[in-house]
């Protein structure tokens, strides 16, 4: 195991998809500062977050339950960026790419999360 989450792909993957979706708000409507933008953006940071606080607990059942709490994050911003992009305050290109990266945390968090139990995830 990772002696830090620095050192763990999937929190730096997460940690990346946080700056890009931040950089992809920055164009947002001014009205939804306080609405969409604030909630994709708690999103986004939670995934990551949840990841670094899950590694410094102290045993791999903590853990994995801090996993379950980014990979729930990961779904709620998937799920905020759809309706962003159908609000058309998405690129379809943006969203693409904000996708393939959001499927790649995923990927990785449902690995970790087999890695810790035996139960596995549906993707």
């Amino acid at each position: 195991m990772a002696r830090s989450y620095r050192e763990l792909i999937v929190w730096q993957k997460a940690k990346g998809l946080a700056v890009q979706t931040y950089r992809a708000t920055e164009q947002f409507p001014r009205p939804e500062t306080y609405g969409l933008t604030s909630q994709i953006r708690r999103a986004a940071i939670s995934i990551a977050s949840n990841i670094a606080e899950g590694q410094g607990r102290l045993t791999s059942g903590e853990f994995k339950h801090f996993l379950g709490q980014a990979r729930g994050s990961l779904l709620e911003l998937d799920t905020q960026l759809a309706i962003a992009l159908d609000l058309n305050y998405l690129t379809p290109d943006r969203y693409s790419t904000l996708d393939h990266d959001a499927y790649q945390v995923l990927g990785l968090l449902n690995r970790l999360i087999e890695s810790l139990g035996k139960k596995p995830l549906k993707p």
